[in-house]
């Protein structure tokens, strides 16, 4: 007691003495040092590192954490499962946590295993496009087949394809589905995105198009209705495709179909050459740089199209143009819904007036609105209620007809996945088993690498290698975050 009553009040004028001086300094201690936090002091290239830095450490321990949910979140799945195994000894449930484990730490030493295109052995180049090309390869370490995507960075800059790019990644990587084209790595260097998918040797749809020109209606049955369960689960996933199109519908070895080429998926502000579209609005129809419209071929009157398009030499020359539309930057709207055309916003209706138009010309031989050119296309698609006519010498049921024009007609009046899935068309199809039926068309391959049925004849079988770019690193960012590898390690 003496000793507090002695103290208490030598502190008294000590603590007086440091409040004045804290009220003079506004509240701060004495001692507290000033820093001028003024950005302009710093230099141009300050500001930018810094910011790069930023991210990149908002990215590596956004990484960190979602690793360590997803492991934690396999690990009680798996208990879980486990705890309703009644029948299950108790030295197997622990084998197969040890089990887990033991793959947790394999995956966990490959993503800190640098990826990179030396891993990879070319066997051939299978496809070619605006912004890359598509390659059969083989793990060194493995031996596992794969198709490995390029995509070259500085179109994708140049193009302001980076939303397009990142939608088909983000797709891709959460998507487990059997109706959806696997992904097991991805990831870039100074000059290119790579994506390693899995390889499925059937070809695409507009492959087997070309060669048979048309499908019976049981055939088209199959493969639509497997398309409607692939588009269905790409809603799922909270994505809208936006470009399906034969050429994205790949088929596997059994002869079942998945979706791949997200490029363009859930790509809301980027439409679909936007700006070219939009300067035929504004110029009234008429392509930018053309004259008068009565200079091109008149297709006005629905009797033009079927004149000209039931000539099968007219056929193939059209077939023959898009093959090359599908390796050009303009691509094809032979498939794509109006509402995507103006602008205006659309959903997911605009998947399903594709999967009318692939229906169509699996039955008829053509899309329904082609033309010799796309700016005719694009005009008969907007003015679709003029256009959408069925050849008198192409015999369709009822049925059939029904549904294409419940698919291609106005996005208010177009059928939802429910009720396509009810349309009497289908009756008969067992949607919970078809992809586990024998498929109409099953390829016949010689090996693991055969790739027979990609037009690979016609492309240039010299793979790209372009060189680093000394300035890809001011670049990168904008890549940031689109490394992947899947688990369980392939």
């Amino acid at each position: 007691m003496s000793y507090n009553s002695n103290t208490q009040p030598s502190r008294a004028p000590q603590n007086n003495a440091l409040q004045a001086k804290g009220q003079a300094n506004n509240g701060k201690p004495d001692d507290y040092v000033y820093f001028d936090r003024n950005l302009k002091e710093f230099s141009e290239g300050a500001m930018p590192k810094a910011q790069s830095a930023q991210l990149k450490l908002e990215h590596y321990y956004k990484i960190a954490v979602d690793s360590a949910v997803e492991r934690n979140t396999r690990r009680v799945e798996l208990e879980r499962r486990l705890q309703n195994e009644s029948m299950m000894s108790e030295e197997r449930k622990n084998r197969q946590l040890q089990q887990l484990g033991k793959k947790e730490s394999n995956f966990l030493r490959l993503k800190r295993t640098k990826l990179g295109l030396d891993d990879f052995r070319t066997v051939k180049v299978i496809g070619k496009g605006a912004f890359g090309e598509v390659r059969l390869v083989q793990k060194i370490d493995t031996g596992k087949i794969y198709a490995m995507k390029l995509l070259k960075k500085d179109e994708m800059l140049k193009k302001d394809q980076l939303a397009h790019v990142r939608a088909e990644r983000d797709v891709l990587a959460e998507s487990d589905s059997p109706w959806v084209v696997q992904l097991f790595y991805s990831f870039q260097d100074s000059a290119h995105l790579y994506l390693i998918m899995e390889f499925l040797p059937g070809g695409d749809l507009m492959t087997m198009l070309i060669k048979y020109d048309t499908f019976s209606e049981d055939v088209t049955r199959f493969y639509i209705a497997e398309c409607v369960l692939a588009i269905e689960a790409v809603h799922n996933l909270g994505f809208i495709h936006r470009d399906i199109k034969p050429d994205n519908i790949l088929i596997d070895k059994d002869g079942h179909i998945k979706l791949s080429d997200f490029g363009l998926s859930t790509g809301f502000h980027k439409q679909h050459d936007s700006s070219y579209y939009q300067r035929l609005l504004e110029n009234g129809g008429n392509p930018p740089g053309h004259g008068n419209p009565s200079n091109a071929r008149n297709s006005v009157m629905v009797n033009s199209i079927n004149l000209t398009m039931t000539n099968k030499d007219q056929i193939a020359t059209w077939k023959a143009n898009r093959r090359k539309l599908a390796y050009s930057t303009v691509g094809t709207p032979d498939y794509i819904a109006p509402e995507i055309f103006l602008q205006k916003g659309y959903g997911k209706a605009c998947d399903w007036w594709s999967l009318g138009a692939i229906m169509f010309e699996c039955l008829v031989g053509y899309p329904p609105f082609c033309s010799e050119n796309t700016h005719e296309t694009y005009q008969k698609i907007m003015q679709w209620q003029n256009f959408l006519a069925f050849p008198d010498d192409v015999h369709l049921s009822r049925e059939a007809e029904d549904l294409i024009r419940r698919l291609i007609t106005s996005e208010d009046r177009r059928l939802s996945v429910e009720q396509i899935k009810k349309h009497y068309f289908f009756y008969g199809v067992d949607w919970d088993t078809i992809r586990r039926i024998d498929a109409p068309f099953v390829p016949h391959l010689r090996s693991i690498t055969d790739t027979s049925y990609f037009p690979t004849d016609e492309l240039d079988q010299t793979p790209d290698y372009s060189g680093a770019d000394p300035n890809a690193a001011s670049r990168d960012l904008a890549f940031l975050g689109y490394t992947f590898k899947r688990f369980p390690a392939p």
